[in-house]
């Protein structure tokens, strides 16, 4: 009896919290099978569109990774994917510009761009992009964590708000030859070291390459006193003495760089293929899997591998947005969320395949999803996880055009 009044007694105290758990739990559920009906719902809708994405088309191994996705898009979803490749994605940004100054509202030429940084910057402050905060609304967003990886509601300290689904990460690697470096510098000053000890064996892409303005904003980022600066946008009194000590850094090594530092490759294709002429002992990718592609393709030696900064290296996060004149927006919100789906996300991480690290939270997937990243292969010049958990943050997107500017003004011509 006693048993039994403690009983009644203890649910009387839990019957509130319970049924809370219960309400809420229900309302979980709701709102994820609201989430799924909307989007069967405009999938529906987008079954027979097509959607021109606009992508850098630079890289062989994205190009066939997108042929891919789309052959799967088009038999899941009737959503047939045009990939239309770019040079430079500023090309696209100034198109939907263009578009919407004639008063092109409806019908656009690009329905999915893929950006990230000063491009996202222009197209969100312009008012050219979808503006309903989709791209939170995905199914496959569901399976990233903001906390664990911050990047992927905050564009090179800019936030998204939702106007872009996150699609992949990116990290600034060194790529050496160990043929001719045994113990790499593994810092902004060991590295302006070597290169005086060894000249000609190091350069870098010529600003505004994005490979070679990313150098430029890691050298940046390690010789500054002050970082938080560059975390705001940039203002015109603060930029001469914030820029002092990159360009001291690079007075100092410019006389020793490949070619005396008078002529650059004009970018990641032609340094890349200097290290694996034996030109240039050291290297730099914006993808931890470059250098073990290059191997793969032939165009690098069976002897490079990778490093970073002992204090990080730059790394964001990169995104695909729907313009606010897209013509087949539902196709390009189907295209995002394959984009981002543990299926697409694993075979983009392969490195075999493309090599982009995810940007999907591994504690968020099924057991099978999860083994799956764990069993990716790995390239022999590409470092793992726990190699890549240094980072510095990307500066403010204004930074980009002020750190070009100022680069080309001091150096570019200057014979």
């Amino acid at each position: 009896m006693t048993t039994f009044l403690h009983f009644l007694t203890s649910w009387h105290f839990f019957k509130p919290k319970f049924l809370t758990l219960i309400m809420a739990f229900g309302l979980a559920l709701t709102g994820v099978s609201a989430q799924a009906t909307d989007f069967d719902l405009m999938a529906k809708k987008a079954r027979g569109q097509t959607v021109y994405f606009n992508a850098w088309g630079g890289s062989p191994q994205i190009n066939s990774y997108i042929v891919w996705a789309g052959s799967q898009i088009k038999a899941r979803y009737g959503v047939t994917l045009v990939h239309v490749k770019l040079t430079e994605t500023a090309d696209a940004v100034a198109r939907i510009l263009a578009e919407k100054s004639a008063g092109k509202t409806r019908d656009g030429s690009v329905d999915l761009i893929w950006v990230n940084g000063e491009n996202f910057a222009s197209l969100k402050r312009q008012g050219l992009l979808r503006s309903d905060s989709w791209a939170f609304a995905l199914p496959s967003f569901s399976y990233t964590d903001a906390d664990a990886l911050p990047g992927i509601i905050s564009d090179f300290a800019n936030p998204t708000d939702g106007l872009e689904s996150p699609w992949g990460r990116a990290q600034l690697v060194f790529g050496y030859d160990t043929q001719f470096v045994s113990n790499p510098p593994r810092s902004a000053e060991e590295l302006a070291n070597w290169i005086e000890k060894n000249p000609g064996r190091f350069t870098f892409p010529q600003p505004p390459d994005f490979t070679g303005t990313s150098f430029l904003k890691q050298i940046l980022l390690e010789v500054s006193p002050d970082k938080a600066i560059f975390a705001a946008p940039a203002r015109e009194a603060d930029t001469k003495a914030a820029l002092a000590p990159l360009f001291a850094w690079l007075d100092r090594v410019r006389p020793h760089l490949w070619r005396g530092g008078v002529n650059y490759p004009p970018n990641y294709t032609a340094m890349v293929q200097l290290l694996g002429d034996g030109e240039l002992a050291i290297a730099m990718a914006f993808n931890p899997a470059e250098f073990s592609n290059g191997i793969s393709q032939g165009i690098l030696p069976d002897s490079v591998r990778t490093y970073i900064h002992d204090s990080g290296t730059l790394a964001n996060v990169h995104f695909v947005a729907i313009p606010f004149n897209a013509a087949a927006a539902d196709g390009a919100q189907v295209v995002a969320n394959f984009l981002l789906s543990p299926e697409a996300q694993i075979r983009k991480a392969n490195p075999d395949i493309w090599g982009d690290p995810t940007v999907l939270s591994i504690s968020k997937l099924d057991a099978e999803d999860a083994a799956a990243f764990a069993t990716l292969p790995r390239g022999r010049a590409t470092l793992g996880p726990a190699d890549l958990n240094r980072t510095l943050p990307e500066p403010h997107p204004s930074w980009v055009g002020v750190i070009e500017r100022a680069w080309m003004a001091r150096y570019s011509g200057n014979e």
